[in-house]
């Protein structure tokens, strides 16, 4: 996975051939947060249909049955993918084991049914047992600086959060929007304890291979394993983790940084690399076939 330059693909087909599996990111390589992109669905239906097994790793809050109403929603086609794992459904284990737990929640409604069928109770910050991050608020009018105090008085009582979406920023059409991860990470920079749930920490991996095992009937080879994303953070540092390979997208949140998105800056690429310490398999603008 190490490299001294980039190898740039206009092809994600001159890859394919020498995996069996993908893991792919979801916003940033599939949609936008508003549609779908079809040259990238076009290109995992081709691998599918090809042999190759699909499974979307997101580090949505939410369970993955909710998360493909939300794909069919963009006009994500479900020739796509195989299956979806997310963030929620990792954060659903957690939480399954704090029977009767007093959670605070800090996110937006929407993000609710990650609770649903747990044995647990809202309450206040003041008579939390943890708190679970899914979200800001309001992500369209917040950042993660408007959570400061709340943070100060999370460390004053010393609780525990479970960061149900590690992501920092998303896109949402030409835009960037806050995520759980930028408050865990301010709680954590304070000297709060932090489970992070999603991308790039082991367990959202975990279960996403034994996803890909269950629908392939067969043992996973990490060799012939390909992880897709837009994100040094997550998508790339989780796929260097678990050692496989990364088709890493330009195009994505990391686009501004880079320059353009249809022609990224070489020394800008080189220098996100740089300071990740190693490359990605291959370079790509945008996930086509």
């Amino acid at each position: 996975m190490t490299s001294s330059k980039p190898y740039f693909v206009d092809h994600f087909s001159t890859l394919a051939v020498a995996y069996d599996i993908v893991l792919s990111d979801v916003w940033g390589v599939v949609h936008n947060g508003i549609a779908a992109y079809p040259e990238a669905g076009q290109a995992l239906t081709r691998f599918r249909g090809r042999g190759g097994t699909v499974v979307l790793v997101s580090n949505s809050p939410r369970p993955g049955k909710p998360v493909v109403r939300q794909l069919d929603g963009f006009g994500v086609m479900r020739s796509a993918y195989d299956g979806v794992v997310t963030s929620g459904d990792v954060t659903r284990s957690v939480l399954a084991e704090r029977h009767g737990a007093h959670v605070f929640h800090i996110g937006p409604e929407r993000d609710l049914p990650i609770f649903d069928g747990l044995d647990l109770l809202f309450t206040s910050l003041e008579a939390a047992d943890c708190v679970v991050c899914s979200g800001l608020f309001d992500d369209e009018t917040e950042t993660a600086e408007d959570y400061r105090e709340l943070i100060g008085r999370m460390r004053e009582r010393k609780l525990t959060m479970v960061c149900a979406n590690p992501d920092v920023v998303v896109e949402r059409g030409d835009r960037l929007v806050y995520c759980a991860g930028a408050i865990a990470d301010l709680y954590a920079a304070a000297g709060g304890e932090v489970i992070y749930t999603g991308k790039p920490y082991r367990p959202i991996y975990d279960l996403a291979l034994g996803e890909a095992a269950a629908l392939r009937g067969a043992p996973v080879d990490p060799a012939r394993v390909l992880a897709i994303g837009d994100s040094v953070r997550t998508d790339f540092k989780g796929a260097l983790g678990l050692g496989i390979d990364c088709l890493f997208v330009t195009a994505g949140i990391h686009a501004e940084e880079l320059g353009a998105r249809d022609a990224p800056d070489m020394a800008a690429l080189r220098a996100i690399f740089a300071e990740a310490g190693a490359w990605p398999k291959a370079v790509t603008r945008r996930l086509a076939w």
